[in-house]
């Protein structure tokens, strides 16, 4: 399927209905936009805001299943559950999305991209993705946009949670949990084990093929608290551990290849309001991606990699109209290899203040940041955003904003290996994003439609002549994303239309994985005790390298049963026609998968 057609009226929404939500609803808070809590309006940017209540009604069984559907999202999986999966985000690279946990900076140092294939999707509250640059306040790495996952966390009395399923490829999953709180403090705790014998990741005949099931197992942990130390001071702990163990197909030399992967953060804030009109947060954590490969369950390698980070927000309201948000970031990247890396360490300071005017009908917003990084030195990145109510249900923003990422460890310090090292004079990749946007309520329709263009020089790519990495390429990446929502005779509908034409500027040729056009799809209604739905996505053809890879159409199907008013059962079929596809060129992707799974969750 290299082509497919959309009416107009299936445009009706967004996969993630809370995507239009965030679009559309002045109320919707996010923290993440702008580093402080916010409405939608407020931000002047494209976020979508995926919720617990919208995790459990659409039964996503992990974090890339649940982003996979999001606006402006593109997953490309080595195979199936816990392979190696890579998030382009508007056409970005994995590694020019910033990933955040609770506040804290996550991801390897080395390779720059989040695994997030490991994450457990019991632990999450909630999840805010932010479209577009925002290194004017975050600094590297948000050439994309930002994501960030919020932990669970208490409530009034005490909350118990449970469930445990079984599917396809002889897979099971328990989980357990429990929140809690009262009018001063709050605690949140979450353990899970998943396990499955999986399916053969590599396609036949491909390099590295071997004829046997590439199995995953995973076990997390989280743990968070909160305390109101006084009327202006509280103070908040979260630590999330998870522990993936995965098999693949990675050559000759062995039989069985596998990996263990180890990723925890650890962070606290602590959040003073010393007058009315003026929020201090202070904020420090530390994040591990650790991993080690061996062969036929011998020791071969491990990358272990550390990033320490502190950071200092100050919002003051100057008037009702002028709000002003300034801070200083500090971190420090350091790993620890079997590679005998030339540089081990390296760290950065960024300085970065935000200005905001409330005018009517009108918004404005001025951003800028330094950041002196001990490696490349000193990068300045701005950004201006205007919005405008043009009615009661009719809004505009337009935004312009320059971003950049630093190399990777890898890319400066990979030892000379004879085909491929580190390029140490590396100098930072670049953008600047120009963005337009509207969104409305008309006829009962939520819609939204914005439109950017983002333009990156200096892009770091391999020099097959320099045996090593260089900015040699540019790209342009231009998009149109489309969202919309309504409710039709019981039925939440819900569709997005993602048209993008990515270019690498050196020779035309379109960026490696990335579609031109994904449709998604989404219908769900409640009879009762009883509730269906089903969620289709669409996506055109795309290269991978020398390689093409056909579209192809996915549909699912969920239902579930409320037992009572605290157990529910919950079944779901994927890929309902089985259909053969691939994200990346020879990696298999599921077929036809089915689960089944009990929940308790009291007040359900």
């Amino acid at each position: 399927m290299n082509k497919f057609f959309v009416p107009a009226a299936l445009l009706l929404g967004s996969t993630s209905i809370s995507a239009v939500q965030a679009d559309t609803n002045p109320t919707t808070i996010v923290v993440t936009a702008n580093r402080t809590a916010q409405t939608v309006d407020e931000a002047l940017a494209s976020v979508t805001v995926i919720d617990r209540e919208e995790i459990e009604r659409k039964q996503a069984q992990s974090v890339t299943d649940l982003l996979s559907k999001v606006p402006g999202v593109m997953l490309v999986s080595n195979g199936g559950r816990g392979k190696n999966s890579s998030l382009f985000l508007r056409g970005t690279n994995s590694d020019q999305v910033l990933v955040m946990i609770d506040g804290i900076k996550v991801g390897s140092t080395t390779s720059g991209a989040t695994a997030f294939e490991h994450l457990a999707l019991n632990q999450i509250e909630r999840v805010e993705i932010v479209r577009g640059p925002r290194s004017s306040l975050y600094g590297s790495e948000a050439i994309g946009g930002v994501i960030q996952i919020f932990t669970r966390r208490g409530t009034e009395g005490l909350t118990p949670r449970f469930s445990a399923g079984v599917g396809s490829n002889h897979s099971h999953e328990v989980t357990f949990g429990a929140s809690g709180g009262n009018d001063k403090g709050w605690f949140s705790a979450d353990i899970s084990d998943y396990s499955t014998d999986g399916f053969n990741a590599k396609t036949y005949g491909s390099y590295g093929y071997n004829k046997d099931d590439d199995g995953y197992d995973n076990r997390s942990w989280a743990l968070s608290g909160g305390y109101q130390l006084s009327d202006w001071a509280s103070a908040q702990l979260h630590w999330t551990r998870n522990e993936g163990e995965n098999e693949y197909d990675g050559g000759p030399a062995f039989d069985d290849y596998s990996s263990e992967a180890d990723l925890e953060t650890l962070g606290g804030t602590l959040s003073l309001a010393p007058t009315e009109n003026w929020n201090l947060d202070l904020t420090l954590g530390r994040s591990k991606d650790e991993s080690t490969q061996y062969g036929d369950g011998d020791y071969q390698s491990h990358i272990h990699t550390e990033r320490d980070t502190a950071s200092l927000v100050s919002k003051h309201f100057l008037t009702e109209s002028h709000e002003l948000t300034w801070g200083v970031d500090y971190q420090e990247d350091k790993v620890d290899s079997s590679n005998d890396f030339t540089e081990e360490s390296r760290d950065n300071t960024g300085v970065f203040g935000l200005y905001q005017l409330y005018m009517g009908a009108h918004d404005l917003a001025f951003s800028l940041r330094t950041d002196d990084d001990e490696q490349f030195g000193r990068h300045n990145t701005g950004t201006i955003a205007w919005g405008m109510q043009i009615d009661p249900d009719l809004r505009l923003f337009a935004s312009y904003g320059t971003a950049f990422n630093a190399p990777t460890l890898n890319d400066l310090y990979w030892p000379d290996e004879g085909w491929y090292r580190g390029n140490p004079d590396l100098d930072p990749e670049e953008s600047k994003t120009l963005e337009v946007g509207i969104s409305g309520t008309h006829a009962g329709v939520s819609w939204s439609a914005n439109v950017y263009q983002t333009e990156i020089d200096d892009l770091i790519a391999y020099d097959s002549a320099a045996g090593s990495p260089n900015n040699v390429d540019e790209a342009r990446i231009r998009g149109i994303e489309l969202s919309a929502a309504t409710q039709l005779a019981g039925w939440d509908l819900s569709s997005s239309l993602d048209l993008m034409d990515p270019e690498n500027r050196e020779d035309g040729s379109m960026l490696n994985r990335r579609p031109r056009r994904i449709l998604n799809l989404a219908a769900d209604r409640a009879f009762g005790a009883w509730s269906a739905g089903t969620s289709i996505q669409a996506v055109s053809a795309r290269e991978d390298g020398a390689e093409h890879l056909g579209g192809y159409t996915l549909v699912d199907l969920r239902g579930a049963y409320q037992l009572t008013r605290d157990w529910s059962l919950r079944a779901r079929v994927e890929n309902l026609f089985d259909k053969e596809y691939e994200t990346a060129y020879e990696y298999n992707q599921p077929d036809r998968e089915f689960w089944l799974s009990i929940n308790y969750t009291p007040g359900s």
